[in-house]
């Protein structure tokens, strides 16, 4: 298949929609990114890649980087890791805070703010350094040192983290957050703080399409592992509108208020997409359609 071709004309077509969202504001750094940035990449399961627009830009991966914590957590931790947190879809926003009162301290899955606090405490319980080991993790996934944290990012995420600041204290309240809540939140402002482009992206979250081994071949997780988490990225990746994109786009994946998508094919691609307005649900309005052509005519989506 002609991958490049089907890339360009979705691109093109794409750029001109009149549904480009709204950039995200509640974080102020991520409100000064421009709207009209676009960009599409894939990486095919023999390593080729193809790219159209914006795809070697860097931006702020956000929610996206919730995967790649769960990983990580998953690989030390194993099985244990869902006596702490399900793995059901919320149905709701991803900082909503009742379900958490209703279920004691138990987040639906992991990809919910909630979710990832609990994730955050796990790895800061395995790891020596949780910021620059978790740095390193992803940079030995995508095989790229220059992958790096985004400290105006970072920064502005601690000063309008609120809802985030009441989550880590509700599931202390539990007992669900094992380590000082101050560490857990820091270390998340900065996971969320990653900057990356689509194709560092589609390095990095290449081996959950290649049976949990990384671009070079080294294995991270076991195909069970690989299975659970792909799972999970189907029915919880966009929040209140997972059921959406699995409607329309038939894939895995994860988005993030940044703008970006990351999708997944099992043993034949991944791709990802990154422009920064975002519709009603917090997830990339151009980006959502340009995944949604990409199955719809190469008919390559799990469904």
């Amino acid at each position: 298949m002609d991958f490049q071709s089907v890339l360009d004309e979705i691109y093109e077509q794409v750029k001109q929609s009149e549904n480009r969202g709204t950039v995200a504001s509640y974080i102020p750094e991520l409100g000064k990114v421009d709207p009209s940035k676009f960009g599409i990449y894939l990486l095919d399961h023999d390593k080729k890649g193809y790219e159209a627009g914006d795809a070697n830009e860097r931006f702020s991966i956000q929610s996206i980087s919730k995967v790649l914590a769960l990983s990580q957590a998953f690989g030390l931790e194993g099985p244990d890791i869902w006596k702490r947190v399900d793995v059901e879809p919320s149905g709701d926003p991803f900082n909503f805070l009742s379900l958490l009162e209703l279920e004691k301290g138990i987040p639906r899955n992991p990809l919910i703010n909630a979710g990832a606090l609990v994730i955050c405490d796990i790895l800061i319980s395995h790891l020596k350094d949780p910021k620059q080991d978790f740095l390193n993790y992803v940079r030995s996934l995508a095989n790229d040192d220059s992958i790096d944290y985004d400290e105006k990012v970072a920064q502005s995420e601690k000063k309008t983290g609120f809802r985030n600041v009441a989550a880590a204290n509700l599931l202390k309240s539990f007992g669900n957050i094992h380590n000082d809540v101050s560490d857990v939140l820091d270390f998340y402002f900065y996971q969320c703080s990653l900057s990356m482009s689509c194709k560092q992206l589609a390095n990095t979250f290449f081996f959950f399409a290649n049976r949990g081994k990384c671009i070079r071949g080294h294995e991270f997780l076991n195909l069970s592992q690989i299975k659970r988490i792909n799972a999970i990225m189907l029915s919880c990746g966009f929040y209140d509108e997972a059921g959406e994109f699995a409607f329309r786009v038939g894939l895995p994946g994860k988005s993030g208020v940044g703008g970006g998508i990351v999708a997944v094919h099992p043993e034949k691609y991944c791709i990802v997409t990154w422009a920064p307005g975002l519709n009603a649900k917090g997830n990339s309005a151009m980006g959502m359609q340009a995944l949604e052509q990409f199955t719809s005519r190469t008919g390559l989506s799990i469904f």
